[in-house]
């Protein structure tokens, strides 16, 4: 049974008591990797939680950066949240459509942004559903909030510092993929991009952290997966994935186990794999 924290995760019956409250908003951030047929924003029209907002995490992004969904202008950021009727003083919950997913690079966004009443909802949309809650298909009534952003750069990494990090080793470099992906051995979702993973860095495939219901781990067995898979805890970690989504929910399990020197590498692998030039390593080295 999931301890309800509203500033990392919370359980469906949580959200069922405070649905609603005045100052809760629900946000969807479901999505899809390409080739995925499934529309997020039309199963979003179709039924969501009652009141959700649809938060498209490829709108939301810098739309200057070649990259997929990186994060947006603060000013971006804020005019986006507004235009939902989402802003000071309200606690969000956040929500995906297949358990814990692209819900955590949500709540890790609103992080970086400096807002820290939000949380991801444990089992996403699958348990909502499977426990027979309620839902609609009506859009939500929105009414304009101002949002105060601070932004938290310590929760963000670029390419240049995660090479130094590879190379000094001191920071723990955590990978969320497959470990086929990992090791080089199965092809990426995006093409042209090399096989294998950051020098020094460790895999923990995101599935891991997650029950088979799609709920996260509690934080014993969290750590016991990090630690099998050779993390050093005591060192600071920069999360990582294929581009920037799953690593979030890496974030997430750290958050969750009282670690809180973590950061993300945005571009992730997305941006790493793409350039001859940095280094990268093949099976579990």
């Amino acid at each position: 049974m999931v301890q309800d924290d509203p500033k990392t995760l919370v359980s469906t019956a949580w959200l069922a008591a405070h649905l609603k409250d005045p100052d809760l908003r629900v946000l969807d951030a479901s999505m899809f990797l390409p080739g995925n047929p499934r529309n997020a924003k039309a199963e979003y029209d179709a039924a969501h939680i009652p009141g959700a907002r649809f938060f498209d995490i490829d709108d939301v992004s810098d739309s200057r950066s070649d990259l997929p969904h990186m994060v947006p202008p603060v000013e971006k950021f804020m005019s986006r949240l507004r235009a939902m009727g989402i802003g000071d003083g309200h606690q969000v919950v956040v929500y995906d459509s297949v358990g814990i997913y692209s819900s955590a690079r949500v709540w890790w966004l609103f992080r970086l942004m400096g807002q820290d009443n939000i949380a991801v909802l444990d089992g996403g949309f699958l348990k909502w559903q499977a426990e027979g809650r309620p839902i609609e298909d009506l859009p939500p009534m929105v009414r304009d909030r101002h949002m105060t952003v601070r932004r938290q750069n310590h929760l963000v990494k670029d390419v240049t510092q995660v090479a130094a990090a590879s190379k000094l080793r001191d920071y723990e470099i955590i990978d969320a993929r497959s470990p086929g992906r990992f090791r080089g051995e199965e092809p990426e979702p995006r093409e042209g991009l090399r096989g294998g993973h950051i020098p020094g860095s460790k895999n923990v495939h995101f599935a891991t952290l997650l029950n088979e219901d799609g709920t996260m781990k509690d934080p014993a067995e969290l750590r016991a997966v990090f630690e099998a898979a050779g993390v050093d805890l005591s060192k600071p970690a920069i999360t990582s994935c294929g581009s920037g989504v799953t690593a979030a929910v890496l974030s997430l399990a750290l958050e969750r186990i009282g670690k809180t020197d973590h950061s993300l590498y945005d571009g992730s692998w997305t941006e790493w794999g793409q350039f001859p030039t940095l280094p990268v390593a093949t099976g579990d080295d």
